[in-house]
């Protein structure tokens, strides 16, 4: 897959936030996506330097629902990768910065 064409997908929250702080970036990546695909897409997308990329599949939760006629039904979210992007000092990402 091509670094240009990798959808990235901010992952905003409390954690997120505070590791922003520290010039670490989270986002949600494809699962088929390596690393050096990853810092690539960043590298280009946003215009900084990246010193190091972390991944971490969530595997997706067991979800149950029950049928009109009885029964139940099993079924199970999409596993998804998030990478955790490291930044080169004085770099950042203007999504995660916060509004004073």
């Amino acid at each position: 897959m091509k670094p240009s064409a990798l959808t990235l997908i901010p992952r905003i929250s409390e954690k997120s936030y505070a590791l922003a702080q520290a010039n670490m970036y989270v986002f949600q990546v494809p699962t088929t996506a390596n690393k050096a695909e990853i810092a690539t897409a960043i590298a280009l997308q946003y215009d900084v330097t990246v010193l190091d990329v972390n991944i971490i599949v969530v595997k997706g939760k067991v979800k149950r629902s029950v049928r009109k006629g009885g029964g139940t039904l099993k079924g199970r979210r999409k596993d998804i990768k998030k990478a955790y992007v490291r930044l080169a000092e004085g770099n950042s990402i203007k999504i995660f910065e916060e509004e004073q």
